[in-house]
């Protein structure tokens, strides 16, 4: 099959699709035909993707809202289904890093804010996408999590646990769902050069981190847009609840 216009005609929800590995994965699928809605908190880095993805020749919708509002995010769904017809394909990459603390050390707000952002915004995104999806004849679903959903990253209790958790919430959805036609898939990011991680860095520590991973890099936000292109596509038809380490070897 060719790819270049593969989702031509179909309509993506993202979330976290300001910056980063969210505006990567809307501007790719956008080049191949997809219609995608940009979901994040923040307008201004929304609408600089919405500029990149109509240069495409597809058409964005720009919803600025918090992931951590059910009805908000509800809403939203019902809007896409007005305005696009349908929803076939949802990608749930809203995330925070939390703080380096340790367990005594970190504050209960902090713990329930990152378990907020990082799970319980994929469970209102589900709950409000996996209806429309399935409406639409059915589709996929992609749940971005992290390589820390395989070990624990020190001193960041909170983040690891609530990616450990999209685990659990992916193979569960995935079991319940594909008999109505919804695949439901996790992909596991390591390293990636997003406005995050160099937030999250001190100066020359992911140039250090980069040393540790076997392909001697991190990656590139557009080369976790392209796994998630595959997971939704037509291609991994048979690929349901798996998770996809993208990660150049670094839970090897």
């Amino acid at each position: 099959m060719s790819r270049d216009r593969d989702f031509a005609g179909k309509v993506v929800l993202i979330t976290g699709a300001g910056t980063g590995m969210g505006a990567a994965t809307a501007e790719l699928l956008a080049e191949r035909g997809a219609n995608v809605v940009l979901i994040g908190r923040r307008e201004k880095p929304l609408r600089e993707t919405e500029v990149r993805v109509n240069a495409t020749g597809s058409r964005a919708l720009v919803m600025p809202l918090d992931v951590t509002d059910a009805q908000a995010l509800q809403q939203a769904v019902d809007e896409v289904v007005r305005h696009f017809g349908a929803l076939h394909y949802a990608v749930n990459n809203a995330g925070t890093a939390s703080e380096h603390a340790d367990i005594p050390d970190l504050t209960i707000n902090t713990w329930n804010y990152t378990l907020q952002v990082n799970l319980s915004s994929l469970f209102y995104a589900l709950k409000a996408e996996l209806p429309a999806i399935a409406a639409a004849g059915g589709g996929a679903v992609v749940n971005v999590s992290s390589v820390y959903a395989d070990r624990g990253l020190p001193f960041r209790s909170a983040y690891s646990a609530s990616k450990h958790g999209v685990r659990g919430l992916t193979r569960t959805a995935a079991h319940d769902w594909v008999s109505r036609g919804i695949r439901i898939n996790e992909l596991q990011p390591g390293v990636i050069d997003t406005p995050m991680t160099n937030e999250q860095g001190t100066p020359g520590e992911v140039d250090k981190i980069a040393l540790t991973i076997p392909a001697q890099r991190i990656g590139a936000p557009r080369e976790i847009a392209t796994a998630v292109a595959f997971l939704l596509s037509d291609d991994a038809s048979y690929v349901n609840g798996a998770h996809l380490a993208v990660d150049g070897g670094f839970l090897d």
